[in-house]
């Protein structure tokens, strides 16, 4: 990536958007050659000096999923950041604000102090003051210069310093206390009603004060990004910021603001996937000849059968039993498939969940008639009867259970999904009994969330259990997660 120079020529312009698409595929964002052309058609009517209106022209053409969003906005702002002088790190107290922005500042009660030298003059209590001030009057402008201000003045920032944006984000909205800022605002909007606020009149109230705030904190994060890129460099930045999107996040190391994103991405995924799957069975392979209809309609060529007809047998939907790890690490895994295949339940016949740590419980009952697969999962976590002796893994021993208690219940119908990691603390496999599965069921899966260069190393024993499965798959992201559904069917 390398630096950019906003053009104003027509051929400048398809260059700089090129250059920007490649970054987001580089990104993991996937942009169509249809969807580059309409973002080209978009920005040639809005002038690039018009950050906001060019930036959203854009995200209507590229950006699909909402989840994409942040993504997109990271590599926007990287891509096209700022260069100016006003955006190099400094030592002092904070720089100068523009004629335009003074103006702004003139026009707020409290802004005499600072007028005539900038604003750089103002001392913590006034900058204080003109933030509640452009809070409570959602004065953007405003709102923008001061966050350039705030960070000039607390983050603390260095050339060269190998430090990462959040901690500068942190002292700076640290010295800004908006918590007590909020307090303030609200106060000031009970004064100002005629009459006292109803509850839900304050909680509008509190809402629109917040959105202004979280504006703030991201106008600040905005020009803590655009510091360090006028210091680092694009490149570098773009390396230190980019983070993978919500369906390529691995299950196993995701943080919780990842996880967080990861419940977003599930339902919008189980939409997606039910449609596709229904689809698929719609137009799935032509069934034999069927010969009366094929005479029937070739009356009207004649008697010459020119257009065969075929029966379209009624595509079976496949029964689903799914023996989940929910031990450890592995549990966000777990957590995921048995969202995914229950909010899809319809595409099947019948789901049945299992879950083992040591010891094996049937889980079904928990998500029957409930609306939110949420609290199902919650209870599956808290109520679940999985531990025989100690708590720690053991495969061969809940899989014994599972084939003496409910292998009867596995038919040629079944398709048996297997979701853990194999790592068995050295405890004898009970390999047999998948191998008894396999001989009973239609199909036997083994997904498993850890890479497949970790397989079958320290106490990993799934090369056992896979070479009596029909294939035991890599499964560490939602991105993998959807791919092996879509293969369900």
């Amino acid at each position: 990536m390398t630096d950019v120079a906003p053009p104003t020529t027509g051929d400048a312009l398809v260059d700089l958007l090129n250059g920007f698409i490649v970054e987001l595929r580089e990104a993991g964002l996937p942009v169509s050659l249809t969807e580059n052309l309409d973002a080209m058609q978009a920005v040639r009517h809005i002038p690039l000096e018009d950050r906001e209106a060019f930036k959203y022209a854009l995200a209507a053409t590229l950006v699909k999923n909402n989840a994409h969003w942040r993504a997109f906005e990271t590599v926007f702002e990287v891509y096209f950041s700022y260069r100016g002088r006003e955006y190099k790190i400094v030592d002092d107290d904070g720089e100068p604000l523009s004629d335009e922005e003074m103006e702004g500042l003139g026009e707020m009660p409290g802004a005499e102090g600072g007028q005539g030298s900038g604003g750089e003059g103002l001392s913590n209590e006034e900058l204080a003051e003109m933030l509640y001030r452009a809070l409570l009057e959602g004065n953007e402008a405003m709102l923008r210069a001061l966050a350039r201000q705030s960070v000039s003045r607390f983050a603390g920032m260095e050339p060269g310093r190998p430090v990462g944006g959040t901690y500068y984000l942190y002292r700076t909205l640290r010295n800004l206390d908006l918590d007590g800022m909020l307090d303030r605002l609200m106060e000031q909007a009970q004064q100002d009603a005629p009459a006292p606020l109803s509850p839900l009149e304050e909680r509008l109230e509190q809402d629109e004060y917040q959105t202004r705030i979280d504006q703030l904190k991201k106008e600040i994060e905005a020009e803590i990004r655009r510091r360090l890129v006028a210091d680092r460099g694009v490149e570098a930045m773009a390396k230190t910021l980019r983070k993978p999107l919500p369906e390529d996040v691995d299950f196993m190391h995701a943080s919780r603001e990842e996880m967080a994103d990861l419940r977003k991405a599930i339902y919008p995924l189980t939409r997606k996937l039910a449609v596709r799957l229904t689809r698929k069975r719609r137009h799935g392979r032509k069934g034999p000849l069927d010969f009366r209809n094929t005479v029937r309609h070739s009356l009207s060529y004649g008697g010459v059968p020119a257009e065969p007809k075929f029966r379209y047998p009624k595509p079976s939907k496949p029964e689903i039993f799914v023996i989940a790890d929910i031990s450890g690490s592995v549990a966000a895994f777990a957590r995921f498939t048995l969202h995914l295949v229950y909010a899809i339940s319809n595409q099947f016949s019948k789901v049945r969940a299992f879950v083992f740590i040591d010891g094996i419980d049937e889980v079904t009952r928990f998500f029957e008639g409930v609306e939110d697969i949420g609290d199902a999962i919650h209870r599956v976590n808290t109520e679940a009867d999985v531990v025989w002796v100690d708590g720690h893994s053991d495969y061969g021993h809940a899989f014994e259970v599972f084939w003496n208690t409910y292998g009867k219940d596995v038919g040629p119908k079944t398709t048996v999904l297997i979701l853990g990691d194999a790592r068995n603390n050295y405890h004898a496999s009970q390999s047999w009994v998948v191998k008894e599965i396999q001989h009973k069921a239609r199909h036997v899966y083994w997904l498993n969330p850890e890479p497949r260069s970790y397989w079958d190393t320290g106490d990993s024993i799934v090369g056992e259990y896979a070479i009596h499965t029909d294939g035991a798959y890599e499964c560490r992201n939602l991105r993998q997660l959807e791919a092996f559904v879509e293969k369900l069917a």
